[in-house]
């Protein structure tokens, strides 16, 4: 039997089991439980917003093996041999958990490794990145927007309506800087690769400028955000920096900053990863326990 509430679809014969993590999965346990479901929280003992009715997990096998769908965190592991588990005591290494689950159960993790895929096969576990939907992507996109703008408001000794930006790239991320920057009246520079970008961003009302002359742009900017993966602030860039430039660098690994020689030169640089996780995890579960039920419906589970 399935019932739909707000937009959730909530299948009122299945178990879910919520493994590790961080905020966001205690929240996606915890909306579980708000909605009438049947969730065990795992793995997180030590964390003192978790449901008192989800304190006692029960047996670890024996809860993993009754469960139709098991919500794995992001990331799925930090060290490629346990599950991320920061707020518990245990350590429950990857293929072992694997081996616990029930066959047929419907697993989801986020930011899935080669080797936590190969050992998922191995045991034939269906394992979903929900962190590879869009629909995720997306939501996320802002969220990091908004943590990169509050962390440039709590840095900054000027105001943003005054403060030049200077953002490198044009993704989801970027685009979503845009958007916020301009609600509080800052100057923005973008500088992107593509001919299209370049002209898109003109018509955003931002000054566009080719990656070539980034090292111009950033002379004159007070604060840069860059979401690039490659290092586009090596040295020689570092050095047309201002001293009192704030850098913050949204790429995943391995980041767009050298962060030795921007540490030399006296730049002020934050390496600002996973945002959504450390600014707000309640918004960031709720994205994921919402990606995780599009999946289960488009899979009529």
């Amino acid at each position: 039997m399935i019932k739909s509430y707000g937009g959730y679809f909530m299948h009122l014969d299945r178990t879910f089991a919520v493994l590790g993590g961080d905020l966001r999965q205690v929240d996606v346990a915890n909306r579980l439980l708000a909605r009438g479901e049947r969730v065990h929280a795992l793995l997180m003992e030590k964390n003192q917003l978790l449901a008192p009715a989800l304190q006692q997990a029960g047996e670890l096998r024996q809860v993993l093996q009754s469960c139709d769908v098991v919500i794995l965190p992001l990331p799925l592991t930090t060290d490629e041999q346990t599950v991320n588990a920061p707020f518990s005591g245990k350590s429950l290494p990857l293929e072992e958990c694997f081996r616990l689950l029930r066959p047929g159960a419907a697993v989801f993790a986020g930011k899935v490794s080669r080797r936590a895929r190969e050992l998922a096969e191995r045991f034939q576990i269906h394992l979903n990145d929900y962190l590879e939907r869009e629909e995720l992507a997306v939501k996320n996109a802002r969220v990091t927007a908004e943590g990169a703008l509050a962390i440039a408001l709590d840095e900054l000794p000027i105001a943003m309506f005054q403060a030049h930006c200077l953002v490198t790239g044009h993704g989801r991320v970027a685009k979503e800087l845009i958007r916020v920057l301009r609600g509080m009246g800052a100057p923005i520079t973008v500088c992107a690769r593509k001919y299209k970008d370049l002209a898109e961003i003109e018509m955003e009302g931002c000054q566009a400028a080719p990656i070539s002359q980034l090292a111009q742009a950033a002379r004159n900017a007070d604060v840069i955000f860059n979401t690039v993966p490659a290092k586009l602030f090596g040295r020689a860039c570092l050095t047309n920096l201002r001293p009192e430039t704030l850098l913050i660098d949204l790429a995943s690994r391995p980041g767009g900053v050298d962060l030795a020689a921007a540490g030399e030169l006296g730049i002020h640089t934050i390496w600002a990863l996973s945002l959504p996780g450390k600014c707000a995890p309640l918004t960031a579960g709720d994205i994921i326990l919402q990606t995780v039920e599009n999946c289960l419906e488009e899979e009529e589970l």
